[in-house]
């Protein structure tokens, strides 16, 4: 006897679970996104009553989750990295406020090139 569809159904539905599966953790990762902001907007307005300890927190959820995010929309970690160092250049280059007021993308340059040469 000859199963209708052979192999094939029994994939369709394994791909049909993992499209799923993977748009319920987009869907989940979006609202941990908008969280996160939120309460780094709800730390913000309580001023310096809030410890460093929790806006470090949040601030590394966010960019942890924005990570996340991107690789299940199929981008991979050395592309965000690539696009971060990039953003950086163009904004030392074109004398961002943040640059030419503070060094503070320089500051970042170097800290992520200490951190690559060190890992």
């Amino acid at each position: 006897m000859e199963f209708k569809g052979g192999s094939r159904g029994l994939a369709s539905t394994k791909d049909k679970v993992e499209v799923t599966r993977n748009m319920r953790l987009v869907e989940w990762l979006k609202c941990e996104m908008l969280s996160g902001v939120a309460t780094f907007y709800q730390l913000m307005h309580r001023g310096s009553r809030e410890s460093q300890e929790a806006l470090s927190d949040v601030i590394a959820n966010i960019i942890l989750v924005a990570y996340l995010l991107a690789r299940r929309m199929g981008l991979t970690y050395a592309a965000i990295d690539l696009k971060i160092q990039n953003k950086i250049k163009l904004g030392i280059t074109e004398e961002h406020e943040v640059e030419k007021w503070y060094k503070d993308l320089s500051g970042l340059a170097g800290y992520l090139n200490r951190n690559r040469k060190q890992g």
